[in-house]
């Protein structure tokens, strides 16, 4: 009976949108993959269908592993088809740098579960407390930035307008924030090495939620002034390197979809 089973998996067939539901990914990446030859499928149907094997969808599963440990498209292919002691060689490094970021986000994770104990209590955050929250390098780089975004914006009202704001704000509040801009990040990673592209209509409904998201938490951010920072995002070298740090491509990424954003609502 168990061979019988394994026989007929051997044989099954998907096209592409069952082939994409299977691995949980999208129609979009699988033509992606298909182009660049790195999932390609094992066959067509006489109308032209692609049609993939167990064996295409086991190797679909290793991209989007892959790529779910930060490597690059073109990395992928070559650990696929390459040597296996350097694929298990760089699979080693890439799960120890994966292991330290669980490791970060349990303790973010433990900060915020504090921080929902006290929600009530109406205490503004701290410099020290930002720094339990969103570790030391985000506060770094906020008291870096202070001086010059005041000298290039204090005289606005938006630079008015989120100081009025964030004065107010408890740490319950900043673990919010923090925790929205981080689901708003992931959503536009997950787009990015899906192979989504920047103008396309996720990616633009992304770039709208961080929009939505500065105008809710900071001041009313309209779509030419969300595109001026999405251009800064790839214009200041800082901001590149927090972008980039999080997935190759992404600052410019980032920065075309809010282009996109903005020119579909002007």
């Amino acid at each position: 009976m168990r061979r019988t089973a394994v026989v007929e998996r051997a044989q099954q067939t998907w096209t592409v949108g069952p082939a994409a539901e299977a691995v949980g990914t999208t129609v979009r990446a699988l033509h992606h993959y298909d182009a660049l030859g790195l999932v390609v499928p094992s066959g067509r149907t006489d109308a032209g269908y692609r049609v993939y094997t167990g064996a295409d969808l086991d190797r679909l599963r290793h991209v989007l592993v892959h790529r779910e440990l930060g490597f690059a498209l073109d990395d992928v292919a070559a650990l696929l088809d390459g040597d296996p002691d350097d694929r298990a060689r760089l699979v080693r490094e890439q799960l120890a740098r994966v292991t330290d970021r669980i490791d970060r986000l349990q303790q973010v994770r433990a900060a915020l579960e504090t921080e929902m104990e006290a929600t009530m209590s109406g205490t503004e955050l701290t410099q020290a407390e930002k720094r339990e929250l969103f570790g030391s390098t985000w506060v770094e780089n906020e008291e870096e930035y202070a001086a010059e975004a005041e000298e290039r914006w204090g005289d606005t009202d938006a630079w008015r307008q989120s100081r009025e704001r964030t004065s107010r704000y408890t740490k319950a509040d900043w673990a919010e924030v923090a925790a929205e801009a981080d689901g708003i990040n992931a959503r536009f990673v997950a787009l990015l090495q899906a192979g989504e592209p920047a103008d396309g209509d996720a990616a633009r409904a992304v770039a709208e939620e961080h929009r939505q998201h500065i105008s809710r938490r900071f001041y009313d951010c309209g779509p030419e002034m969300h595109a001026g920072i999405g251009r800064m995002y790839v214009e200041d070298p800082r901001f590149t390197a927090t972008y980039e740090a999080m997935a190759p491509g992404l600052a410019q990424f980032v920065c075309d979809a809010f282009q996109a954003n903005a020119a579909g609502r002007s």
